[in-house]
């Protein structure tokens, strides 16, 4: 079974490391800033459009294209090699992935190919493809 689609949108820059630590009653208190809450939101909504009927299982492939706008005409289709870094968009991605039901683990998650790229304004977003291996 493959899972594949776009989501048109401005991708989140903001990711799952920016948490914040407080002290409460002498005891840290770990947190997510608004920021960061608000762009699990946005993803959760996005994503919540193409969850599959069923959990996927087995191993699996993801594949995710992040597309960030430019309006330089000689940034646009190249890599993106400025922050945010794909390993923490990642982590956020996958997370909003398992609170709806892709997967029952993201563990399950054997094979990735995470990208970003600078686009034109009007190609923003997320290609996401999960491919069961």
């Amino acid at each position: 079974m493959k899972v594949e689609f776009f989501m048109a949108m401005d991708p989140p820059t903001i990711t799952h490391q920016e948490h914040k630590v407080a002290v409460r009653n002498g005891k840290p208190v770990i947190y997510e800033p608004p920021e960061l809450m608000a762009a699990r939101q946005k993803l959760t909504d996005y994503l919540a459009q193409h969850r599959p009927n069923e959990k996927l299982t087995g191993p699996l492939e993801l594949v995710a294209t992040w597309c960030f706008s430019t309006n330089d005409p000689k940034l646009n289709g190249k890599y993106k090699t400025s922050r945010p870094d794909t390993d923490n968009l990642d982590k956020l991605l996958k997370d909003c992935m398992t609170h709806l039901g892709f997967w029952e683990d993201d563990a399950q998650v054997c094979r990735e190919i995470i990208e970003k790229f600078t686009v034109d304004p009007n190609l923003r977003g997320i290609y996401v493809r999960i491919t069961q291996l």
